[in-house]
């Protein structure tokens, strides 16, 4: 059977979610959590007036991140 070096990691079911949501599953305040997104630490896309945390793009990236183990 192969391995993998890659790790296996649970990522939420849906690519996007509202900034309160976001907040309750990072234990980050919902203010940090605008503030990461003003300053671009956090992929948002625009529904409406509406911005939501993209969650799909955040994990991709933090995969990819050389900071990774």
């Amino acid at each position: 059977m192969e391995t993998s070096n890659t790790p296996h990691v649970s990522a939420p079911q849906v690519p996007v979610m509202t900034i309160e949501r976001f907040s309750e599953l990072s234990g980050l305040s919902p203010d940090t959590v605008r503030g990461q997104m003003n300053q671009g630490n956090l992929p948002i896309i625009k529904v409406g007036r509406r911005r939501l945390v993209n969650v799909a793009l955040f994990t991709a990236e933090c995969l990819q991140s050389e900071d990774w183990p």
